[in-house]
């Protein structure tokens, strides 16, 4: 089966196993994988959580630790952004003279 006899299934399996090695190769966050393959947050996360467990257990537990290990450190990346981003905005007004 190739091209558009190829089953829905079957695409949402070989998605799945794309995006698992993707990840695993790159170790972007799920927003980042989104943004690079043009899939949706949400796909990228259902695919990567749901599916693919079902589809290769072992590529999903290393999967896991991936996002696991993302989850327990996105405080930090948030926390970074918003003192950049003040950073940033005090430049923004000290540079202009009232």
């Amino acid at each position: 089966m190739t091209g558009k006899e190829e089953g829905v299934h079957e695409q949402i399996r070989r998605r799945c196993v794309h995006l698992g090695k993707m990840l695993l190769e790159t170790g972007l966050t799920v927003r980042a994988l989104a943004k690079v393959t043009g899939y949706s947050k949400s796909t990228v996360h259902k695919d990567l959580t749901e599916r693919l467990p079902n589809v290769d257990v072992a590529l999903s537990e290393e999967v896991a630790k991936i996002l696991a290990y993302h989850k327990s450190v996105r405080h930090l990346r948030g926390g970074e952004a918003t003192r950049i981003k003040w950073i940033n905005e005090t430049k923004k007004v000290g540079s202009v003279e009232v």
